[in-house]
């Protein structure tokens, strides 16, 4: 394997790895907010606005790894 493939292959993994992260993190809050949502059905509106919040800030993490990543594959 050359210095090249390798380079490929940890852009690969690196934006696997964000997705897979921003999924598991969107996940969790997701299920909190439904538990939030259960437990207290007043603030239903309140816990959404906050959820959708913090997903899109957890996407836009997300995006800004893979778009680096794939920077960092392409700049090879």
């Amino acid at each position: 394997m050359n210095a090249l493939s390798l380079g490929y292959l940890a852009a690969g993994l690196g934006a696997g790895m964000a997705v897979i992260g921003a999924g598991l993190g969107i996940g969790k809050l997701a299920a909190a907010a439904m538990d939030g949502s259960a437990r207290q059905p007043t603030a239903a509106g309140d816990i959404r606005t906050s959820m959708i919040i913090a997903a899109a800030l957890i996407e836009r993490a997300t995006l800004f790894a893979v778009v680096v990543c794939l920077l960092l594959a392409i700049a090879k």
